[in-house]
């Protein structure tokens, strides 16, 4: 535990020192100034306006991200003609950075909550997909010919065959696509937007309110550590047979 909070408590005396003299505590705000003004930012009328309106289009786009990426990872990745024939295309739209698709979904869309769902889900889907197909790819070959053999087909063969075999790479692609889509949320919230976290850290840095501004990078980060801890908490609920048998396969 200890060694847990060393490193945070290093880096804010870092932080308190290199704010408390000279001109840099004008554009970086000091300890005790970002706590007093982390609460009087977030702990009013922007937690409706603001942070839940956020929340619920990044817990969107994460869904949406996570059915699309599961449900074509285990198609392509389960017919073999299928995965060669879209391989080049999935290839050319994952190479395209899902911000300069930003004014063609606000011409296609609209500059609603569509629009920004769509943004999230542009950029997240992809490490879960291209998982997911790996996943698939490298299943163990014996217990696909023992499935067979059994006659087990169909949603049975992709529940107890397919599925659990490729888990543990889609729960890696889920882990990546988390901070993925944080970074669009708060992106597509600087475009023609008028709530949302991005948005409002914008405008408080157009109008020079630094300390405000910092306070909804906290709240970010915060945003942050505890989508990563309740992710560990799922993973290790759902990948429980195969840490254990990652366990037994290093004691042996």
């Amino acid at each position: 535990m200890f060694f847990i909070a060393a490193l945070p408590v290093i880096l804010v005396l870092i932080w308190y020192f290199s704010t408390a003299f000279g001109e840099a505590k004008f554009f970086v705000p000091t300890p005790a100034l970002l706590w007093e003004t982390f609460f009087e930012t977030w702990t009013g009328d922007r937690i409706t306006t603001d942070v839940i309106p956020s929340l619920t289009r990044l817990l969107i786009g994460i869904a949406g991200s996570i059915l699309i990426g599961i449900v074509g990872g285990l198609l392509i990745g389960s017919v073999r003609w299928l995965r060669a024939l879209t391989e080049p295309t999935l290839e050319f739209f994952r190479a395209i950075p899902p911000t300069v698709l930003i004014p063609v979904l606000m011409l296609l869309i609209g500059i609603g909550d569509d629009m920004k769902i769509a943004v999230i889900i542009s950029g997240a889907v992809w490490p879960i997909l291209l998982n997911t197909i790996e996943g698939v790819r490298s299943m163990d070959e014996v217990l696909s010919d023992t499935t067979h053999t059994y006659g087990i087909k169909g949603f049975n063969r992709v529940r107890y065959l397919i599925l659990p075999s490729a888990m543990p790479q889609i729960m890696a692609g889920i882990r990546q696509s988390l901070s993925i889509a944080l970074i669009l949320m708060v992106i597509s919230e600087m475009f023609a937007a008028s709530s949302g976290l991005g948005f409002t850290i914008v405008q408080f840095q157009r109008s020079f309110a630094i300390p405000e501004m910092w306070s909804g990078i906290v709240l970010l980060g915060i945003i942050g550590v505890i989508m990563s801890f309740i992710f560990q908490l799922i993973e290790r609920n759902v990948l429980r047979w195969y840490h254990g048998l990652r366990e037994i396969e290093n004691a042996a």
